[in-house]
């Protein structure tokens, strides 16, 4: 009889509002809780600002802000989560404002479907694929591609004005 191996991946769970959304763990470096971030000025409205971690400087994001939702309220749940982000072979250190973290789960190819193709006005190149887990769908998120290079750049020169205060 042959074994055959299914490929499953692990990815952190979070929402945002009421939805589920997952990044792959291997792009996770740890998850905090939230803390006082230091607004840099003239940068994007969904950077807001940057923390101490460690004695680096490092950017945090609000996701809701960046998917056109309302800012991340603070509630005893709301957390950082620290993440590489990968664009034109540079990476990023940056914290991304969840409303909370849910779980690490492991799901398979089989219950991963392609991204929803909406039209050629949205962008959803980031979204990676939809996961189906207990009858609720789970938006995995493709970090490298949630912000542009030229976001990027800017979270980046944020990051390196706070250093230099």
């Amino acid at each position: 009889m042959a074994v055959t191996e299914t490929m499953t991946t692990q990815y952190l769970t979070f929402k945002l509002s009421d939805e589920v959304y997952a990044l792959d763990i291997g792009k996770v470096r740890e998850v905090l809780d939230f803390t006082t971030v230091t607004k840099v000025p003239r940068t994007p409205d969904f950077m807001r600002g940057v923390i101490n971690l460690r004695g680096s400087v490092v950017p945090v994001v609000d996701l809701r802000l960046k998917f056109g939702l309302t800012m991340t309220e603070k509630t005893v749940n709301t957390c950082v989560i620290i993440t590489e982000v990968t664009v034109d072979d540079d990476t990023t250190i940056l914290g991304a404002l969840a409303d909370s973290v849910q779980e690490v789960i492991e799901l398979d190819a089989a219950s991963i479907s392609a991204p929803p193709r909406i039209g050629t006005k949205l962008r959803t190149e980031f979204i990676k694929g939809m996961g189906k887990r207990d009858d609720r769908f789970i938006i995995i998120l493709d970090v490298d591609r949630v912000f542009s290079a030229d976001e990027l750049a800017l979270v980046q020169a944020g990051e390196t004005a706070a250093s230099a205060s």
